[in-house]
């Protein structure tokens, strides 16, 4: 029961940067005194002791306004920040290292028994205002942001948000959402000097191969000089000389 309670005052100096000194944690943390009074009550509960872990269960409810059954299971390290309108009920089971911002249920979806809480995974956060409902399981680092409604299960690093919550990030890739790079976005100018580059080069190749095959220079139009339009040398792609002409002609950076 110690090195719960120790890991507990742990993870809130490691997550909560307004966490000045241990006084005030001990203090100052209703979320510190809903957790430590329902490890007390959850291990009477284990000893099916009658009534008296319901009587801890509400005191701690009525003290710091969050509401954990006796039989829920919470891992090492749990933190609650701000702890208002929290609910865990009876069959929830928490891994290491989680993390829960004010008014976050993780309840039933009937009057089924047996198990018919969520269970969550080790270094969870679930953000302010969450619903986590039914005998879901939502994966290891998880983040579920605040205000989702989470009725299904979340795999393991994973995103979560909205009602009903659906995955927007998995394994640090995003999921369902365009992934746009504005850099890369079309040019419509440019496309439109590409098209008319196009064309004076296929004109300029047409001339060149007619001059070649006339053999008399001085009776067609010329359009560049032979040094210029480097005869002799293989003719260039479409896209090699308009790719070319739009890099001579950007701007210098």
């Amino acid at each position: 029961m110690t090195t719960l309670f120790a890991s507990d005052i742990k993870a809130i100096r490691q997550r909560d940067p307004a966490a000045r000194n241990l006084f005030e944690i001990l203090v100052c943390y209703p979320g510190l005194h809903a957790v430590w009074l329902h490890r007390l009550a959850h291990s009477l509960w284990g000893r099916n002791v009658p009534c008296v872990p319901r009587v801890i269960s509400q005191v701690a409810r009525l003290a710091t306004g969050i509401e954990i059954h006796p039989g829920a299971t919470l891992g090492d390290g749990f933190f609650i920040d701000h702890g208002a309108g929290v609910v865990i009920g009876e069959t929830a089971e928490l891994g290491e290292n989680v993390t829960i911002y004010q008014g976050v249920t993780l309840g039933g979806t009937g009057k089924e028994t047996g198990k018919r809480h969520p269970t969550v995974g080790d270094n969870a956060v679930i953000g302010a205002g969450s619903l986590l409902l039914g005998s879901i399981k939502v994966g290891d680092n998880v983040r579920v942001g605040a205000g989702s409604v989470v009725i299904h299960d979340v795999p393991d690093n994973s995103t979560v948000v909205g009602n009903p919550g659906r995955p927007v990030m998995s394994e640090g890739a995003k999921v369902g959402i365009p992934d746009i790079d504005y850099t890369l976005l079309p040019d419509p100018v440019a496309e439109a000097m590409k098209c008319l580059v196009r064309r004076v080069v296929h004109l300029e190749n047409e001339i060149r191969r007619l001059r070649e095959t006339a053999g008399d220079a001085e009776t067609l139009p010329v359009v560049a000089t032979d040094e210029d339009r480097g005869l002799g040398q293989p003719l260039p792609s479409l896209d090699t000389a308009c790719d070319a002409f739009l890099a001579d002609d950007a701007p210098d950076s």
